[in-house]
């Protein structure tokens, strides 16, 4: 494996297999997962096959989950996004099952990329072919702990009332409630491959965001072992937060550290209280 040191201070990238990464890293160092694996949908990768036999696909998700609650502290989150399709709908519940030894799914949350609301649409639109599904308009975080007890900044990504006689009534400190488990956040419209970076399975930075975010530790070592073109780090920088990436291609790699070296340099935050 090859570590790669990004410019500033407190990320760090890796070009390997993340099973390998994973196994040299620090027992206990991680605050927060955000990752979206491969979803075995024979997506077009650089490197990556991704058309494994199913059971193979799993027991190796299995694998990279044991690795990752190695490194993961006590109290660590490690949200998973990952999505079936119209025709393989089975595949991210088979999974989470598969990992309930593991973890306790302690949050499912829906991110939705497109919605459709009266006669008006925002979002994400790819069209799907033939007449027997429906477009495919969101996909899964699953919010996964050791124990399903971690305590969340929900206010971090809350929203205000829309009737503000709700915030005495129930006591509220300021004008803000839970988000909840439905997140609408949609693509930047994009016009070819080689504006998400020639990469078939970016997501957008809001996603980790309010990921690093929820969890809240304003501290937080995160990390994808997915990193692809680097979202998460990108994410984290953002949010001032270290960041380990891995990624087995040296393309996706170098793109990943361009973005980085691109973004803003910010201070690392200091320590932030987590609220209910």
């Amino acid at each position: 494996m090859d570590g790669l040191a990004v410019a500033e201070p407190g990320h760090v990238l890796y070009c390997g297999d993340c099973l390998e990464v994973l196994a040299g890293l620090e027992e206990a160092s991680v605050d927060v997962v955000v990752t979206s694996p491969p979803y075995n949908l024979d997506l077009r990768y650089a490197s990556y096959q991704d058309r494994r036999a199913e059971d193979n696909y799993l027991t190796w998700m299995v694998a990279v989950a044991t690795a990752l609650r190695r490194v993961m502290k006590p109290d660590a989150s490690f949200f998973l996004n990952i999505s079936g399709s119209p025709n393989r709908p089975w595949l991210p519940f088979e999974l989470i099952v598969r990992l309930r030894p593991i973890f306790a799914l302690q949050n499912h949350i829906t991110w939705i990329k497109s919605i459709a609301i009266g006669g008006d649409s925002v979002g994400h639109f790819k069209p799907v072919a033939g007449t027997r599904f429906l477009h495919h308009a969101h996909e899964h975080i699953f919010h996964l702990t050791r124990d399903g007890n971690v305590p969340l900044d929900r206010m971090a990504i809350g929203v205000p009332y829309k009737d503000k006689s709700n915030i005495a009534r129930r006591g509220h400190p300021r004008d803000l409630r839970c988000r909840g488990n439905t997140w609408f956040i949609p693509y930047e419209t994009v016009q070819s491959r080689a504006a998400k970076f020639n990469h078939p399975g970016t997501f957008p930075v809001d996603l980790p965001r309010w990921c690093i975010r929820l969890h809240g530790n304003r501290e937080a070592v995160v990390l994808d072992p997915f990193m692809g073109t680097g979202t998460t780090l990108v994410a984290a920088r953002r949010e001032a937060v270290r960041s380990i990436g891995i990624d087995i291609d040296p393309a996706y790699v170098a793109i990943a550290r361009e973005r980085l070296e691109a973004e803003t340099p910010a201070p690392l935050r200091a320590p932030h209280a987590r609220t209910g």
